[in-house]
């Protein structure tokens, strides 16, 4: 893997020693660069966890991915950056609360001197590290996050503004390779019950809010303002994926 041409594609040229100061800077950078998107799913483009193909598509085609593929490409670049990054099997809370199976996401813990948890595969979320043994709520702009603790598992909760706490995601810090995700990967990309292959999803970070292609919406949030937009016809999709989230299909 080429470090250089992966950091340039992250728009990042600071400073690679391995701190927490770089970690939130790398997290931030990659979160406004690189989109979260289903699109080779769509286009019957097989998604294989492999390094060196995960490194073509996102840094030399310039695509984005799903949670196995951002996360997947992203710990292996921390790795290369002398940081001590392990994957680790999540599953993703519903509008009720119950979890999906394990290995439903992957999210990354980095040790330093205390232990972090990294995501840039899961949209709209932390957009900087967060304590993972800290039990108290951490703020991130308008938003708040905490970890807890039920039975054996973490379980990661966000707060929006007056909203009330909801959970995203509960994960275990069991160390995983790659290779452990490929059953459910297969699974998310393939099967007709998994909401990556039931639409189209391209979003990505704003410094101040987020632009999401939602089939044929196109909605944009901006600090507390949201706009939304219907897409004419697939030529106007293609002229908006490359405009705004430079991708050529």
């Amino acid at each position: 893997m080429d470090i250089e041409q992966y950091l340039e594609r992250i728009n990042y040229g600071g400073s690679q020693a391995p701190t927490i100061e770089t970690l939130r800077e790398l997290q931030l950078a990659h979160l406004l660069t690189i989109p979260f998107e289903n699109l080779s799913i769509h286009i019957k483009e097989p998604i294989v966890l492999q390094y060196e193909l995960l490194f073509d598509k996102i840094v030399q085609r310039r695509r984005g991915g799903f949670c196995y593929e951002l996360n997947g490409l992203f710990s292996a670049l921390l790795n290369r950056l002398s940081f001590n990054t392990v994957m680790l099997p999540a599953g993703v809370a519903n509008n009720e609360g119950k979890f999906s199976p394990d290995f439903d996401h992957m999210t990354l813990m980095v040790l330093l001197e205390e232990r972090w948890l990294v995501d840039v595969g899961f949209g709209d979320s932390f957009r900087q590290p967060l304590l993972i043994d800290n039990r108290a709520p951490q703020f991130q702009g308008n938003c708040s996050y905490r970890i807890d603790e039920k039975d054996d598992y973490l379980i990661l909760n966000e707060k929006k503004e007056d909203s009330d706490w909801k959970p995203q995601y509960r994960f275990t810090l069991k160390s995983c390779r790659l290779s452990d995700f490929e059953e459910m990967c297969n699974y998310n990309q393939t099967s007709p019950d998994s909401h990556f292959t039931q639409k189209r999803i391209c979003s990505i970070a704003r410094p101040n809010g987020r632009l999401t292609l939602s089939d044929m919406r196109l909605i944009e949030t901006s600090r507390n303002e949201k706009s939304e937009k219907l897409v004419s016809d697939e030529a106007e999709y293609a002229v908006i994926l490359l405009k705004e989230f430079g991708i050529i299909l």
